[in-house]
């Protein structure tokens, strides 16, 4: 019986590890939750699934749900310790009782709370790439001083950590990220000016949050997960290659130095890497649909058009960059996005924004966590001042 900890347990991410949990209750039991706003249905998951500590992060919905949970209508018999707070989290994130933390917290928000379970020395099925694309270096060097182990979540980079188990490094020609391409993949960026949220909400293949899918949209997603894919296989970003593979059935490559490939392939769905990181190294059986190798009328990829989509290259240039780049890229990208859902930008506007943020931009090493959230700070500052522009 391994102890499981959630981080964004109302989020796409927790709510389908969840699924996976209640499938298999003789393996796994729930005994932290950490959520941030959406109390009615945290209070719904503490009925259920009985965990032992709960923390939200916002202080009002802190409030709300104790009062919440106290209903007779949820008739919970065991009401949990509660926290709030970012010192809450990092407490749930580095609770002694925990075997696994998933941290699936969206966005920068994620970055503490997992560094706290780093510091603990816990398994970490890692789902949040802001905390490597952020911190990837000190985040690695971190878990190899606590003997702290991270298992991706992300499908790509899970298909990757399967595809290299017992593979040698010089072996490796070149890793391939696969990406959908999003709603969007086939317009013009004329066409571009013009797309609404509720259109780039739209993923033609995944169930995701509202921030991923956006950002599955310009492509910046993909951009983050090479930067992810950067500190987790310790590559040089000249061997980290994305293909554009609309199905979304092969979800990452490796090319060998002889000139074979393997992949892995599996349905859409982040059950299945989510199992896999929870019940690693044993498969659980039946986690998702198989594929039905007979409706496949084909598999197709091309290179993506990083002229109409600019966000992806931006990741490469963050990387090249180096230092607090990074951080720079993802923080303003959030602010953004969240402007282009909030109808105050078009979605064309996105990278332009990014891409002003950082030109100008004063390059800081990463080697502290001080100086990492002071450039996300100043990136959400100067993002909001391009914005009031």
């Amino acid at each position: 019986m391994k102890n499981i900890v959630i981080l964004g347990s109302t989020g796409s991410i927790g709510r389908n590890a969840l699924e996976v949990i209640s499938k298999f209750q003789e393996r796994f039991r729930v005994v932290g939750l950490a959520a941030g706003k959406n109390i009615s249905l945290l209070a719904e998951q503490i009925k259920k699934f009985q965990p032992k500590v709960v923390a939200v992060s916002d202080e009002k919905a802190y409030r709300d749900l104790k009062s919440e949970i106290q209903n007779t209508k949820y008739k919970i018999q065991n009401l949990p310790e509660m926290l709030s707070g970012t010192d809450g989290i990092c407490a749930v994130a580095s609770m002694l009782q925990a075997d696994i933390i998933l941290s699936s917290i969206v966005g920068s928000a994620g970055l503490l709370p997992t560094i706290a379970a780093i510091r603990a020395g816990k398994t970490i099925a890692l789902a949040n790439k802001e905390t490597l694309v952020t911190a990837g270096e000190m985040v690695m060097s971190m878990a190899e001083k606590h003997n702290a182990h991270i298992l991706p979540v992300d499908s790509e980079h899970s298909a990757l950590f399967q595809c290299l188990e017992k593979q040698t490094k010089d072996n490796i020609k070149k890793l391939i990220l696969t990406a959908s391409g999003g709603p969007f993949i086939n317009m013009t960026a004329e066409d571009l000016n013009n797309v609404s949220p509720r259109e780039a909400l739209n993923h033609p293949n995944w169930s995701m949050g509202r921030k991923i899918t956006i950002d599955s949209a310009t492509l910046m997603n993909k951009g983050l997960e090479v930067i992810e894919a950067y500190h987790l296989f310790n590559m040089p970003v000249e061997k980290i290659d994305v293909l554009i593979h609309p199905q979304s059935i092969i979800h990452s490559i490796v090319e060998f130095k002889d000139g074979s490939y393997l992949a892995q392939l599996s349905m859409p769905d982040m059950k299945a890497p989510i199992a896999y990181a929870l019940s690693y190294p044993e498969r659980l059986a039946n986690v998702i649909e198989p594929i039905n190798w007979e409706e496949i009328s084909g598999l197709t990829f091309k290179k993506p058009d990083t002229k109409t989509f600019p966000c992806l290259s931006f990741a490469y240039d963050a990387i090249e960059a180096g230092g607090t780049m990074p951080a720079v890229l993802n923080a303003s990208n959030e602010i953004a996005v969240a402007a282009f859902l909030g109808g105050v930008i078009g979605f064309s506007d996105i990278p332009v924004i990014i891409k002003k943020v950082m030109d100008v931009h004063k390059l800081q090493p990463a080697d502290d966590i001080n100086t990492i959230l002071e450039a996300d700070g100043w990136a959400r500052r100067k993002t909001q001042e391009e914005l009031n522009k």
